[in-house]
């Protein structure tokens, strides 16, 4: 199988199928560059250790697709540690108003990113070298709608990275494997304050687990969208 076959195509409209997500053919000529951009960047700076076409259409493209049921096509997304463009670059091409932010510590990802926004044409975008930490204390000049990590590292540490860049109301949106239980109660423990009260209340978070299988892998996956309430 290569990399914009029709055979790569299929697998991915299938699998997008499967999660009640349809892929137009514009759509799947996007994802098509970016994978060609990926492996050939990848050749040259190891950008990604998924290099089989198959599992790049199963397991980058349709696991990326897989939270859009929990997002505002047209609100604003901040994708924290967005490597080769996952799963913000995906969601953005299937919605195409969303305002979309990709962060990464990594400069060489960040170029990728900045060369495919380019490449793909895609308005309303922009990669930055950053770590989400920074962005927090230099403060952006508006919060995001929703903010989605895939794989990034404990829940307790990404909801404590994202809170100070979500909108009131807005939706942390973390993609993972199994979840044990006890890393759902660290982030039920943290002791979360109320800033627009002066005597810092403090408030509790919603927490919806979302449980999945990656179609063609046999792999469960977990999306947990969380909000302060």
């Amino acid at each position: 199988m290569q990399v914009g076959s029709r055979e790569w195509r299929n697998l991915i409209a299938q699998g997008a199928e499967s999660l009640g997500i349809r892929v137009d053919a514009c759509q799947m000529e996007r994802f098509s560059v970016h994978a060609e951009q990926l492996l050939a960047w990848t050749r040259k700076c190891n950008l990604t250790a998924i290099t089989d076409p198959e599992e790049i259409a199963v397991k980058h493209f349709v696991d990326s697709l897989a939270p859009a049921a929990w997002m505002d096509p047209a609100g604003s997304l901040l994708d924290i540690g967005s490597g080769g463009g996952f799963p913000g670059i995906p969601l953005k091409i299937l919605m195409p108003e969303l305002n979309l932010t990709l962060i990464d510590a990594s400069r060489k990802k960040v170029s990728f990113l900045n060369h495919l926004i380019r490449v793909l044409k895609l308005n309303s975008a922009r990669a930055v070298h950053v770590r989400a930490e920074d962005l927090a204390l230099n403060k952006p000049a508006e919060n995001f709608d929703a903010i989605i990590s895939r794989a990034l590292g404990p829940l307790d540490e990404f909801a404590q990275m994202a809170l100070p860049l979500l909108k009131t109301n807005g939706t942390m949106i973390a993609m993972k494997g199994r979840i044990p239980p006890d890393e759902i109660e660290s982030v039920r423990r943290i002791r979360w304050m109320d800033a627009k009260q002066a005597h810092q209340e403090p408030i509790s978070i919603f927490i919806r687990i979302h449980p999945y299988k990656l179609p063609f892998a046999d792999a469960f996956r977990s999306i947990i969208c969380m909000k302060l309430q």
